[in-house]
């Protein structure tokens, strides 16, 4: 854990907060795709928790809620590799890693038990060193999606996810949006989790979310981790940021992150993420060019 990997004890006052722990959270955060507060919030200590699972620790099987860990992403990683498909490496063992489990396991002549043990962990290790240094079967079946959907008539579904700081801006955009013959629908919650079950429930093809923040700049964040990179949503983001700068006096960074709604979601998805400095005139100007790119997308994922 971050106490072992980033912190030396020796340096600080066991049970106190001090500078050298707040300094050795930010890098933690940073490492994870966390926002780098500095702060050891909700999201960040579940994320120390999860990066205290090493491959092999535990047994790994569906259960409910589902397991959480960097051991389950190594193992989704692992299995697409060796072309399962579990959906994107998240580190949460749902049903689609239990159906590519299982697929490795028959395919290997395993018990089919669903459960990650002893034997399972060896049977990965031994065929893995042969797997290639490929992007793995999820990422190439996410391009297959947007090549697709590219060439596909009906215009994408989007959700449109607003946090409570931001609602009259986000629903001007999803105004513009419909006027333009999308499929749209909104979600207004402080709840990142909602955003998702709600994205997962539409069968979005494009998530899209705002938020303000502490962070002094716009940013366009898609999902990213070690092993894998949302291309739909790298793409958009970088739409997105593209379209902005050409149209108001602003610089926004693209960046991977691994924010809960952006690992949640099944589809691609971005965040657009505003520094509390950004002033209303601001917001109202940023509607029209990210009305532009959104469609802009959706008319062709790979502009």
């Amino acid at each position: 854990m971050i106490a072992a990997a980033l912190l030396d004890r020796a340096d600080c006052e066991h049970g106190l907060f001090c500078t050298r722990t707040a300094a050795a959270v930010t890098v933690f955060q940073e490492q994870r795709g966390l926002p780098a507060s500095g702060e050891c919030d909700t999201v960040t200590w579940l994320a120390l928790v999860e990066s205290s699972w090493g491959f092999g620790s535990r047994l790994l099987y569906l259960t409910s809620p589902h397991m959480r860990g960097d051991d389950v992403a190594l193992l989704q990683s692992v299995l697409a590799k060796l072309g399962f498909d579990c959906g994107r490496a998240d580190g949460i063992f749902g049903a689609n890693t239990l159906r590519a489990l299982t697929d490795f396991q028959q395919n290997y002549g395993l018990t089919v038990d669903g459960i990650c043990g002893v034997n399972t962990i060896r049977a990965l290790e031994r065929t893995s060193s042969q797997s290639g240094l490929g992007p793995g079967i999820v990422a190439v079946r996410e391009y297959e999606t947007l090549l697709a959907s590219a060439n596909h008539n009906s215009r994408p579904r989007i959700l449109v996810g607003s946090f409570s700081q931001i609602t009259k801006y986000t629903r001007l955009l999803v105004r513009e949006l419909r006027a333009a013959g999308d499929d749209v629908v909104t979600v207004e919650s402080d709840d990142p989790h909602a955003h998702a079950q709600t994205a997962n429930s539409f069968v979005a093809d494009l998530y899209f979310g705002v938020v303000i923040s502490e962070v002094p700049e716009v940013r366009f964040e898609y999902y990213q981790t070690g092993s894998f990179v949302s291309a739909g949503g790298k793409l958009a983001a970088e739409l997105c940021a593209q379209h902005v700068a050409g149209f108001v006096n602003l610089n926004p960074a693209v960046r991977g992150m691994q924010l809960p709604v952006l690992r949640e979601t099944r589809m691609p998805a971005v965040v657009c993420t505003l520094g509390p400095r950004t002033s209303e005139h601001e917001l109202l100007d940023l509607v029209t060019p990210l009305r532009t790119a959104l469609a802009a997308w959706c008319d062709n994922p790979f502009h």
